[in-house]
């Protein structure tokens, strides 16, 4: 058996919706994959339903990478795994609907925790062997990075963070030959409505796109080296008209577009 390191493609929230897809499709275009998560059973059924025959099985770290530390604990687990992280996928996140002032401190503290610092720190963790392979980063963002969002609001942050971190990352990287992308979803069949609080009549609407065109999205757009990525005709003119309405204007749309949706 060989020794040498093989490059892998990490994923982190890969147990689900756009990260799950994102797995599928890095694995059907040949890429060796290591899949993070909490949940390792879910990841389990997703390693036997993308390993192809003869090729080496899916790496799986079972890990919450919300608590300080977690982004040290998976560079140790690749590693240990004798592979090189060559594209970076942050998709791992979360949100809760609702003020504020009304939200439990340490569920909001906790969106700050797992969708900046943590992405943040996993990319730094991992930056160094990125370079090294000339690779890709993905940063799952959301079309929300355009708007401050009344309903939402740390979660309309974090991704604006998100999207303008990508942007600069992609601007420092560019003489090393590595490519950071931003995808910027909108609305997505995922269970981000379940866990953020949010009830689906927004949706009769507004349709929600799939997780596999966003992903495929996705992957197209990090591979042609798009630095901001935004699926969806509706979602391209969201971001669009965040250029031209006054944010005094798209704050109050979006704060009665939360409490359309929001269930307590």
């Amino acid at each position: 058996m060989s020794d040498a390191i093989r490059d892998v493609v990490v994923i982190t929230g890969a147990s689900g919706g756009i990260g799950a897809d994102l797995a599928r499709i890095f694995a059907r275009e040949g890429h060796a994959v290591a899949l993070v998560a909490r949940n390792g059973e879910r990841l389990r059924q997703l390693v036997r339903e993308i390993a192809a025959p003869g090729a080496p099985e899916p790496l799986v770290i079972e890990l919450d990478l919300e608590p300080s530390g977690s982004a040290d604990a998976l560079a140790a687990a690749l590693r240990a795994a004798n592979v090189r992280c060559s594209i970076l996928v942050n998709n791992a996140g979360y949100g809760l609907a609702g003020k504020v002032a009304s939200l439990p401190r340490a569920g909001q503290t906790g969106i700050v925790d797992l969708n900046v610092r943590s992405l943040t720190d996993v990319t730094l963790a991992l930056l160094p062997d990125i370079v090294a392979a000339r690779g890709k980063i993905l940063n799952v963002a959301s079309v929300a990075a355009f708007f401050a969002g009344p309903g939402m609001a740390i979660y309309y942050a974090t991704k604006a963070y998100v999207l303008s971190f990508s942007e600069a990352l992609s601007h420092e990287l560019r003489g090393h030959g590595v490519t950071v992308s931003a995808l910027c979803p909108g609305p997505t069949t995922t269970g981000f409505q379940s866990r953020a609080g949010l009830d689906a009549p927004l949706f009769t609407l507004m349709k929600p796109m799939d997780c596999r065109p966003v992903a495929e999205a996705g992957y197209a757009g990090l591979m042609a080296g798009k630095r901001v990525i935004v699926p969806g005709l509706f979602n391209k003119l969201s971001a669009l008209i965040s250029h031209i309405v006054p944010r005094s204007l798209s704050m109050h749309a979006v704060a009665w577009l939360q409490d359309v949706r929001r269930h307590d």
